[in-house]
């Protein structure tokens, strides 16, 4: 693992190949680890860069009140940092919204987007007062001791069957999570409403779902409002980047689960 910093906080981060780049962001209560599989299988035609966000993993917290904005932002940074040159981008759940985040306020910056489990930040997929009542729990969830959370949340996570090795490795990202981190992130998101992004990207972008995938909220789902998933499967695959993430070991990815805790 390597580390950068950015603004002030360090930000660690895994890369492996060669090639063009491809920036994957994770999912909430997690870390860049998520995507060994992934990093393992795309290697060999890619660069493959996972971070670990703010107040993730091996990564600084961030301020208490940092938006999606400053989250796309220093997601900016990093990758100027790294010296990466239009990389592809690929979020789960989270970083789904921060791949639209980074778009709106970067939009030359990405090759193609990929969101996998994406929606439109809680305040653009909920009612105001479910985005009250998930936030207030949410944030009570992470005063909890990590087992009860790891308890709570990883059989929420998975679209389906998955290996023992991912189940350990998703429970260990888990337990390892950043209290102070988590609930600026989750913070961030409650305030989010992206829904006006989605239908003005201009670069290839896919939008992964699975036919499980029952905690997103459809009614603002961005399959809803973008001209890519139009008279389409929302699983095609524009790029080679996006066709390679779609294949290969889409089954040990976690899914959105609750909006609450990705």
């Amino acid at each position: 693992m390597d580390h950068v910093a950015i603004d002030g906080l360090n930000i660690a981060y895994r890369t492996a190949g060669a090639g063009r780049p491809l920036v994957l962001l994770h999912g909430g209560i997690s870390d860049g680890r998520e995507w060994r599989a992934q990093i393992e299988d795309l290697s060999d035609e890619f660069l493959v860069v996972a971070w670990d966000a703010p107040g993730c993993g091996g990564s600084s917290d961030p301020p208490a009140t940092f938006a999606l904005t400053d989250y796309a932002d220093l997601l900016a940074g990093f990758i100027g940092a790294l010296g990466l040159d239009r990389p592809h981008i690929a979020g789960l759940s989270f970083g789904g919204g921060l791949a639209l985040a980074l778009y709106e306020r970067y939009p030359s910056l990405p090759a193609s987007v990929v969101l996998a489990s994406a929606y439109a930040g809680w305040a653009g997929s909920l009612p105001p007062e479910e985005v009250q009542q998930r936030l207030n729990g949410t944030l009570r969830d992470t005063e909890r001791p990590a087992s009860e959370l790891v308890a709570k949340f990883l059989p929420t996570l998975f679209a389906g069957a998955v290996g023992d090795r991912t189940i350990e490795e998703i429970s260990t990202i888990m337990s390892e999570f950043h209290p102070a981190g988590a609930r600026a992130m989750v913070r961030s998101f409650a305030e989010a409403d992206l829904r006006h992004v989605l239908p003005d990207v201009e670069v290839p972008t896919l939008l992964s779902y699975t036919a499980r995938e029952t905690n997103v909220p459809q009614e603002q789902s961005p399959t809803r409002s973008t001209p890519a998933s139009e008279g389409r499967d929302s699983c095609s695959s524009p790029t080679p980047a996006t066709r390679s993430t779609w294949k290969r070991r889409r089954a040990s990815i976690p899914k959105c689960g609750r909006s609450s805790d990705r």
